[in-house]
């Protein structure tokens, strides 16, 4: 099982729509969709992320999800714990007592301190931590989005979701005239 999981992946690359959405609120379904990721895995994350503050909702049909901060102010490794969890990579099992030459009660020198193999691992877990928590979503977004992508392509991107967005509305509007008409025919 990886450490972190495809969660983690899916949060990232949603943020990373909303960094360069610029007013636009996208749905967690729209985010979803234009990447190809399952819905409901998508909206379960984003109230992992709007509960850590990363995110907030708007509610309604023009209702979407928004940085709750600064994109300068929101560290991958935030992310990983909001969706994730803060758990540790590896769960020491203090087997270095269990040797089979130790009668019942192993002697005080086999696991005294801490475990070497746990202390090599403990240090892994604090620079991974050390370097996620200085990647920003404003730094990975420029890394993301400047290599390669066409500007093109991000500005089809805020057509997208704009458009989508005004799907929404026409949909609210033309549910509201046909209640409307409905309750006049009564």
């Amino acid at each position: 099982m990886a450490y972190i999981g495809t969660g983690v992946e899916y949060a990232l690359h949603c943020l990373l729509w909303l960094v360069n959405t610029d007013d636009k609120r996208p749905s967690s379904r729209d985010l979803a969709e234009i990447q190809g990721v399952p819905t409901a895995f998508v909206a379960k994350i984003f109230s992992k992320l709007e509960r850590a503050g990363i995110v907030e909702a708007s509610g309604g049909i023009r209702g979407g999800y928004s940085l709750a901060k600064e994109p300068e102010e929101i560290s991958v490794l935030e992310v990983i714990d909001a969706v994730e969890g803060h758990k540790p990579i590896f769960d020491c099992k203090e087997i270095r007592g269990r040797c089979a030459l130790f009668d019942s009660d192993p002697p005080k020198w086999s696991s005294r301190g801490v475990c070497g193999i746990h202390a090599v691992m403990l240090n892994a877990e604090k620079a991974m931590r050390n370097e996620l928590a200085t990647v920003t979503l404003a730094s990975l977004s420029a890394s993301v989005f400047g290599k390669g992508m066409p500007q093109s392509f991000v500005n089809d991107v805020k057509i997208w979701f704009s458009e989508r967005q005004m799907a929404r509305e026409d949909a609210r509007i033309s549910g509201m005239r046909s209640r409307s008409k409905s309750t006049k025919d009564i």
